[in-house]
């Protein structure tokens, strides 16, 4: 299936964590510029055990100020707000905290918005008519390092990255056996999948995935996913 890579919604315990690490609420900032839908989003999050709202922005640069002090596990983010919006917002905090992982909220999923946000280094896109469970689920996914995508939005991303394109030379960045493991975590496996394929450890796993995250200085699969298509180290065509 084209859009395999991605996982819709899906969730795996967070990476290289310690038991009191694990047992730690996902902290979340929710940035949006109407106060309504804030509201609604926290009651949502808060009724969650495992979730916890540590603050909220109504536009870019109070989530940048907010990203700062508090620094979350995970911002939702709204792409329409005045002043910066969720596109400069989004690559401004990635650029300070590349570990911070970002889920876009919004009502658009236009290609021009989709894929500025992505290159903005955004984990997740999730669209506003989202079931209460798909934005648990994403949330849940994003703070575990995992993607988070619609199908539809998925799709937009692979089709736009299927093409034949000059590979640069993975040996500059990852390890041979982190390609390895890069490339079968793009086909959507699970960390438990992984290591069966590859006759390793998931721990061995973790580790490879926090190696090629420290690497390619990113924070979600999603980003490690896109990074590799478009250097040519992974082919969108047959995954």
């Amino acid at each position: 299936m084209l859009f395999s890579v991605f996982l819709w919604p899906r969730y795996a315990a967070p990476m290289l964590h310690t038991e009191n690490e694990a047992a730690r609420p996902i902290t979340l900032l929710l940035v949006d510029d109407h106060p309504v839908v804030r509201k609604g989003t926290r009651e949502l999050l808060e009724g969650e055990t495992d979730l916890r709202v540590v603050g909220e922005a109504g536009s870019g640069e109070e989530a940048l100020a907010q990203a700062r002090s508090l620094t979350p596990d995970v911002i939702l983010m709204d792409v329409s707000m005045p002043g910066m919006n969720g596109i400069e917002a989004t690559k401004a905090i990635k650029a300070e905290q590349p570990s911070v992982g970002v889920l876009v909220l919004t009502s658009y999923d236009d290609d021009a918005y989709v894929f500025a946000l992505l290159e903005a280094g955004a984990a997740g896109y999730l669209l506003k008519n989202a079931s209460e469970d798909d934005l648990l689920g994403a949330v849940r996914a994003v703070a575990a390092g995992e993607s988070a995508l619609h199908p539809s939005i998925a799709r937009k991303v692979l089709e736009r990255f299927s093409v034949a394109s000059t590979p640069t030379p993975p040996e500059d960045d990852l390890s041979p056996r982190e390609l390895e493991v890069l490339r079968v975590a793009a086909s959507g496996r699970t960390n438990k999948e992984i290591a069966r394929d590859l006759d390793i450890s998931p721990r061995t796993v973790q580790v490879h995935l926090a190696n090629i995250f420290s690497k390619l200085g990113v924070g979600s699969r999603t980003e490690a996913v896109l990074h590799g298509i478009k250097r040519g180290w992974i082919d969108p065509r047959t995954l």
